[in-house]
Parts: structure tokens; C-alpha cells; sequence
């Protein structure tokens, strides 16, 4: 078995990354270089939600597990592409509009809005979001690690709180949030990377997520 393709589903890190409002935006700065030091060296100050990335539960629940308490097959698997283009904006994402065939313990749900095509502007906040009915029948199915190419599961800015992210928190499950290019992943059963940076104690930390096509 070999890795025939590989998708890059991640949006790069860097000043001009899009965060949500009142996190940390991203600065890069150098620390070090070859003509000084003799090495090139970069310091990071960012946030733990920045660009594509996962939560634990524990980012909307103090009592839950946090990034180094999960099993990293939350952020392995095959990943289901759920293709809802289309729609206005603001828009709950229900059960009607989710094909669930192919849905169930083990697969990563990989929500396709479109709307990584807005990324860098304001309407990339005015984006389609999981209606809690519809994260309610997927979780019923075994799902445990979902994704959307918005930066949030849930509306922004939310004036109901954040129903989804509490839904999947209590379920043990995962989210990640700012894919890009899931209408890319054109072949059948893809082997989804969503593995994060190795925080301790974190409520989310960034990833280098990857759909990967493979052969025997």
C-alpha cells in the first residue's frame, strides 16, 4: 500500500491568517538567522485556535479531556465528505440536507460549505453552520470527529452560546475547524489526517490536516 495523492486541507499560518474575532492573530518574527547565528530560527506567538485546527472537549468544558488525553485515533480515518455548497449565508446546516450514507464510529465528517473560497474576508464569518438536531443524529450514528471549511462548527458570532461544540464535547468527540479544499477530495474513502501539534494541557492546538488517496 502507497499514498497515490495527497490533498492539503489546511489554510498556512502567518499575519495575515483569519482568526476568530478576539483571538490572537499570528505573529511571526525571527529569532534567528544564518548570517547571525549561524541557523534560521522563527518565534511563534499565536493562539491554540489558530488556522485549521482541532478542539478537545475540554475547550468548552473545564472537566473534560483535554489535547494529550484523547486517543489519536480521534484524528485518523476514513473521511465521509459531506457536500452542502450552496447555501446563503448563515445558514443551519439540519439533517435534510446531509447525505448520512457511509456515516458511522471511526469516520471523520468532513462538512463542505464552500465557504473557504471567502477566506481572508468578512463574509468568511457569515458562514453556513451544523444545526445541534443534525450533530444530534450524527453523533447517534457513532461519529466522534467532525470537520467544516468555516472557522467555526457552530454560527459566528453565536447569540445562542455554542450548541454543537457542547454536544460534541460531552460525547468525547472532536472538531476541526478552518479546512480548506474539501471539494478537492474527488476519490472514494479517503484516509484523513486531522493529528495536531503535541500541547499539554490545551484545548486545541493547530494541524497540517491532509486527505490522502491510497493504493494497494
Amino acid at each position: 500500500m502507497r499514498v497515490r495523492r495527497i490533498v492539503d486541507l489546511s489554510v498556512p499560518v502567518g499575519p495575515e491568517t483569519q482568526v476568530y474575532p478576539g483571538d490572537p492573530v499570528p505573529r511571526l518574527t525571527t529569532h534567528a538567522t544564518v548570517e547571525t547565528d549561524g541557523f534560521n530560527l522563527l518565534h511563534l506567538d499565536m493562539g491554540s485556535q489558530t488556522g485549521t485546527h482541532v478542539d478537545a472537549p475540554f475547550h468548552f468544558d473545564s472537566t473534560a479531556p483535554r489535547l494529550h488525553e484523547l486517543d489519536l485515533g480521534l484524528f485518523t480515518g476514513r473521511g465521509v465528505v459531506l457536500d452542502v455548497r450552496g447555501l446563503a449565508p448563515r445558514t443551519p446546516i439540519t439533517w435534510d440536507l446531509l447525505d448520512p450514507a457511509g456515516l458511522g464510529p471511526g469516520v471523520i465528517a468532513l462538512i463542505c460549505t464552500g465557504w473557504s473560497a471567502r477566506y481572508g474576508t468578512p463574509g468568511y464569518f457569515d458562514h453556513p453552520y451544523l444545526d445541534a438536531g443534525a450533530c444530534r443524529r450524527m453523533l447517534d450514528l457513532g461519529v466522534r470527529t467532525f470537520a467544516i471549511d468555516a472557522i467555526n462548527i457552530d454560527e459566528t458570532p453565536s447569540g445562542i452560546g455554542y450548541p454543537v461544540h457542547h454536544l460534541i464535547a460531552r460525547a468525547g468527540g472532536v472538531i476541526g475547524e478552518n479546512l480548506r479544499g474539501l471539494e478537492r477530495i474527488d476519490f472514494p474513502d479517503p484516509l484523513v489526517s486531522l493529528l495536531p501539534i503535541a500541547l499539554e494541557n490545551a484545548d486545541g492546538a493547530p494541524v497540517r490536516a491532509v486527505a490522502m488517496q491510497l493504493e494497494e
